[in-house]
């Protein structure tokens, strides 16, 4: 096995830390600092399970998060998303109306 099919074979992802917001975009509608906080209550549980999510931006009323770890490939994850990230941040936080994972 060769250093290149080794390295073609890794796939980039964001991590929990990284944050990324477009240029341009109206965030005006989501209490930001209240997003970040509920991210944190709901991180736990995640990571419980081997998984995480990463917060790529807001658009409008529009949260996009990334579901990494054992959270990216659960069969579950759907369910994960709507039932309950959705749930909580739409109950939670002002301003978000939905929740997109990447």
């Amino acid at each position: 096995m060769t250093d290149e099919s080794v390295q073609s074979s890794i796939i980039e992802v964001a991590s929990p830390t990284d944050r990324a917001t477009p240029s341009g975009v109206d965030d005006s509608l989501i209490d930001l600092p209240m997003l970040e906080e509920t991210l944190e209550y709901i991180r736990p549980a995640l990571q419980a399970d081997g998984g995480d999510l990463v917060l790529l931006g807001t658009e409008g009323g529009k949260v996009t998060l990334q579901l990494v770890g054992a959270c990216g490939g659960c069969p579950m994850s759907t369910m994960t998303l709507t039932a309950g990230i959705e749930r909580i941040l739409r109950d939670r936080v002002p301003g978000v109306t939905e929740v997109v994972a990447i």
